[in-house]
């Protein structure tokens, strides 16, 4: 039984930087397919990936919207991964929430290909 739980979130002025931490437990099967990843949602809006990493070659993804800005990376022995966010913008301002699944790269910003989710964090920007 796959579990997150998601850390690390607040309020902070643009421009400003947050780290996020996500503790997972009980996944991984080995393949090459399982991953984590980032995930947000404002108000009224849709879910939206912000960055992924595979937990075997550690491959990583971004949203465009955030190259640059943000880095997603893991401790596989504490089995957390953890998202740096820098030069926060108010549009950054939402829930964030972590994620797990085996997940192909092509699909690992598609919030609908993973069905193992933490509980969220907020982040906000202002």
């Amino acid at each position: 039984h796959v579990q997150l739980v998601e850390s690390g979130g607040g309020s902070v002025q643009p421009g400003g930087s947050l780290a996020l931490s996500c503790a997972v437990s009980g996944n991984g099967d080995g393949s090459g397919y399982w991953c984590t990843g980032w995930f947000r949602q404002a108000p009224g809006q849709e879910r939206e990936g912000v960055a992924s990493i595979a937990t075997v070659g550690s491959q990583t993804t971004y949203a465009d919207s955030v190259k640059g800005r943000f880095n997603i990376s893991q401790d596989r022995a504490k089995s957390t991964v953890s998202l740096q966010m820098n030069n926060l913008k108010p549009e950054d301002t939402a829930m964030y929430y972590c994620a797990a699944d085996r997940v192909p790269a092509t699909r690992r910003l598609l919030a609908r290909a993973y069905n193992h989710w933490g509980q969220g964090t907020q982040v906000t920007v202002s």
